[in-house]
């Protein structure tokens, strides 16, 4: 007997979860329609009709998908779909052959478009525009900036344009009727190629999803090779509901944010022999910021104290004495929320800022970690990065892209001073940071380190304990009447030449752990004293083991 399944009926419930639909390899635009998602696999040219509870995924253009591939940008307006491809604007009935008509062409790149009411949305990347048409006569309305420097996909909700960009790692909120951004936050995922809102109908909020799309790295079995694996790339694809809260009186917008359990322990394994009275390790817990809260500290190992040194909450593990020939593993465990966080300050409200206190004047213009402030080197590149600009977040900005233009990412053994590196035009996070530091500050801006760990960037991936290849810092400079604002070191230095994405200028994504602002992350004291490196150093004394576990995600 051959009987015929059709998917079984399901509790319509709200069911927010990451959708990953089958057969879909590169999804570049989403939509909903009728309580159906419709997404468009570019690679493969399937436009996809999936159930946003079952999941479950039918192919509803089986005879025309040659058309669709290495289409983009997807927009349903009652029963018309539209989409992007090459240089052109294309629609069809959403319920026919699929057969597409042209409706405008420009001079590049189409990337996605958008339709509410008579108006058509167009973005352009190569133009760096957003193209404004009347869909009755296919003419040229207007047309807004576009807000980053990527490929973006357009979708409107009511009065507002939503943007995703795949470069920004961003989604962006801007005004319809005049394009100005009313805020943007991060993705939770690099790489976002489609966005559209989702009504549900249990809770009345209508709900963001984005997709991604990215090649993932992984091993290969390969028995002709030796040895017998290889290092491949393939497709990874999905839909996942993005969270966010924008809190204008703060003037910052919180996205996906994460429960993660750290911990940083310290494993004893002295290269010497060595004894040392009364010893004080001191560790660093992580800070309390608006993007990160504790909920819970734990010592691992051994019994810490706590203090509180200029603010920051330390962990004192003390030894009396301490002796070489001794094995112990002591550290910390914090159970945090970590969140995507987006300041939303520009330059006009910056003009008018009161002058920097003298407090901070002692404390963050001066050369207090070896950032070659004085030699002829450093000195010459703070006049030339800012030149004549006077607004500070500008200086900020021109001084950042400034390094970026002359320095590529690189690691070796040691940290060089920001007057060699910046002369060899190579060098690591803290050797960026060492720059930015002394230019910042040469030119009047405060500002300071901080770190001091990445979470390795997988959210999918939860209750699986995850380790982080490298330490990292970055920085933090501060607008008076403001207040401190962070700025990654080097990861959006990565277009040769530029232009740079703004994603961590002002702004971290969730998977930065805080920690050791204004004091160093680890300390040794002996007899009250600081232990000089001469005497012994950490590195000499201990193995770190630093590991992350994602719980769960959260809401904002």
């Amino acid at each position: 007997m051959i009987s015929e399944h059709s998917p079984s009926a399901v509790d319509k419930r709200v069911s927010l979860k990451t959708l990953r639909p089958i057969a879909a390899a590169s999804l570049h635009g989403v939509a909903f329609y009728n309580n159906s998602l419709y997404a468009l696999d570019s690679l493969n040219g399937y436009l996809l009709q999936i159930d946003p509870y079952t999941e479950n995924t039918t192919i509803v253009n089986p005879k025309s998908w040659r058309e669709f591939v290495g289409a983009t940008g997807l927009a349903i307006a009652g029963d018309t779909l539209w989409f992007t491809r090459d240089d052109s604007v294309f629609y069809c009935p959403l319920d026919g052959e699929f057969s597409p008509k042209r409706f405008v062409s420009l001079s590049y790149a189409t990337n996605g478009v958008a339709v509410w009411d008579s108006t058509v949305y167009v973005t352009c990347q190569k133009a760096g525009y957003i193209v404004v048409f009347s869909r009755d006569s296919a003419r040229e309305i207007t047309r807004f900036y576009a807000p980053g420097i990527g490929m973006e996909r357009i979708t409107v909700k009511g009065e507002e344009l939503w943007l995703c960009d795949d470069i920004e790692q961003t989604v962006y909120c801007l005004d319809r009727a005049t394009g100005d951004v009313i805020f943007n936050v991060l993705t939770p995922i690099e790489n976002p190629t489609g966005l559209t809102f989702y009504p549900d109908a249990e809770t009345g909020e209508e709900v963001l999803y984005v997709a991604y799309a990215y090649k993932e790295p992984y091993i290969r079995d390969n028995p002709n090779a030796n040895p017998n694996y290889e290092l491949q790339y393939r497709d990874r694809t999905f839909i996942h509901p993005l969270y966010y809260r924008y809190d204008r009186e703060n003037n910052y917008a919180l996205s996906n944010g994460y429960l993660v359990e750290m911990s940083y322990v310290e494993e004893l394994s002295p290269l010497e022999v060595l004894e040392l009275p009364d010893l004080e390790w001191r560790i660093a817990l992580p800070a309390e910021t608006p993007r990160q809260k504790i909920r819970s500290v734990e010592a691992v190992g051994l019994p810490f104290t706590e203090e509180i040194q200029d603010g920051q909450r330390i962990a004192v593990f003390k030894f009396s004495p301490f002796k070489s020939e001794e094995r112990y593993i002591f550290g910390w465990k914090a159970v945090l929320e970590m969140w995507g966080i987006k300041y939303q300050i520009g330059p006009r409200d910056v003009e008018d800022l009161p002058e920097l206190s003298q407090e901070y004047r002692d404390r963050y213009l001066i050369d207090d970690d070896d950032l070659a402030m004085e030699t002829e080197t450093i000195r010459r590149a703070a006049k030339e990065a800012i030149r004549r600009e006077t607004n500070l977040l500008r200086q900020m900005y021109s001084i950042r892209n400034y390094v970026y233009d002359r320095l590529s990412y690189g690691i070796k053994p040691y940290i060089d001073p920001p007057d060699v590196a910046l002369s060899r035009g190579v060098g690591s996070c803290g050797e960026y940071l060492g720059i930015l530091l002394a230019l910042s500050r040469l030119n009047g801006i405060a500002c300071r380190t901080v770190g001091r760990y990445k979470c390795p960037p997988h959210p999918l991936q939860h209750n699986i304990p995850l380790e982080p290849d490298f330490n990292h810092v970055w920085m933090e400079f501060y607008l008076p009447g403001v207040g401190w604002l962070p700025m990654e070191s080097n990861p959006d230095d990565i277009i040769e030449g530029g232009p740079y994405p703004t994603r961590f200028f002002m702004g971290l994504a969730w998977y930065h752990a805080e920690m050791a602002k204004d004091v160093s992350f680890e300390t040794l004291r002996c007899e009250g004293e600081p232990v000089t490196k001469e005497r012994a150093s950490i590195g000499s004394l201990s193995l770190n083991h630093v590991q992350f576990t994602i719980l769960e995600e959260l809401k904002p």
